[in-house]
């Protein structure tokens, strides 16, 4: 089963891609950019990665970005997470990259879509992996920061399919960015949101019905609200779930008790994804395979998952068939 897990054809979602900073690869780039680390080793690092909250893994998660200084980081960093996840059956992968944090720290908007975008079409052309780019805004910053950052990414248009709000969600509603993410969608963005992970339902209501979000990052607190409940199922708004990630930042106090398999029972359009797999538990083939074994999903519910995986993405209608019809076949061969 993990090895069909493994190979099945899949897309991921919900990938932050500064969340894929390997410990080895943090203190390598660090080497090259004469970057002083707080840790002693690979393994201190590793150490480091238990967290008791969402708050908690993003401050580590900010430290680790000091060492991204230059364009080829940023290619390295994305080439890593393509390499790993081509050999996870992943066919297609929407990217979250968040500029803000490197804007912050003085890099320029360019240096870092470039070397983001050089990757992903050397992911395309050599590993066979289907992408598209999600810019997310930093939703402790202020909606006056993010439209700023959406202004810089006007000449980077035709690299980005769409907008996110991400980063500490209590405190931070998505109503704050409304204009924001109207001036986006003007612009011919498209539009997801994280909302319901520590977050109340009213999030998602909010992400739902002001930012006008085609799917909904996390959204695993929208069983509180029966309403919002038949609302999703309805329209059939995906849900980029990500098992281990909510279990590490303590939204789920274990992996059994996670509600995955309810809401994919409830008729919701539930996707499995990784989040930030090198801190928080696992790339997706690692989530797909623990949630399997703890919640005893069937073949079935396998199938429907990888199946809204595709339905889910920002790819063409046609685009979504070829992979389907490919998952299928993987499926037929497999039984």
């Amino acid at each position: 089963m993990d090895a069909y897990l493994r190979d099945i054809p899949k897309a991921e979602l919900h990938m932050h891609v500064e969340g894929s900073l390997e410990p080895e690869l943090m203190f390598e780039l660090a080497r090259r950019n004469s970057v002083t680390l707080p840790y002693a080793s690979v393994e201190a690092v590793r150490q480091a990665y238990v967290f008791g909250n969402l708050q908690s893994f993003l401050d580590i998660y900010y430290a680790g970005c000091r060492v991204l200084l230059h364009e080829q980081d940023f290619y390295d960093l994305t080439w890593a997470y393509l390499s790993r996840a081509a050999e996870q059956g992943v066919r297609h992968a929407e990217v979250f990259f968040d500029p803000q944090t490197h804007i912050d720290r003085g890099l320029a908007f360019g240096t870092v879509v470039t070397g983001i975008r050089r990757a992903l079409l050397d992911g395309q052309q050599k590993l066979g992996v289907s992408t598209k780019l999600i810019l997310c805004f930093l939703r402790h910053l202020s909606a006056e920061a993010a439209m700023e950052t959406l202004r810089q990414a006007r000449q980077y248009k035709d690299w980005i399919v769409a907008v996110g709000l991400d980063s500490s969600e209590v405190g931070h509603p998505p109503e704050i960015f409304r204009a924001v993410f109207d001036r986006a969608r003007d612009e011919g963005f498209l539009a997801v949101a994280h909302a319901g992970e520590e977050g109340p339902p009213e999030y998602i209501w909010q992400a739902l019905d002001l930012l006008k979000v085609s799917r909904i990052d996390h959204g695993v607190r929208c069983i509180e609200d029966a309403r919002l409940i038949k609302r999703l199922a309805t329209e059939q708004v995906p849900l980029t779930v990500c098992p281990l990630s909510n279990v590490k930042l303590g939204v789920f106090r274990s992996l059994a008790e996670h509600n995955l398999k309810k809401l994919l029972d409830l008729g919701l359009c539930v996707t499995v994804n990784s989040d930030d797999p090198a801190y928080l538990g696992g790339y997706i083939a690692e989530n797909f395979q623990a949630t399997q074994a703890e919640l005893h999903l069937s073949r079935d519910d396998i199938h429907r998952l990888t199946r809204n995986s595709f339905q889910a993405s920002f790819l063409s209608p046609g685009e979504k068939r070829g992979f389907i019809q490919e998952l299928d076949g993987f499926i037929a061969r497999r039984r």
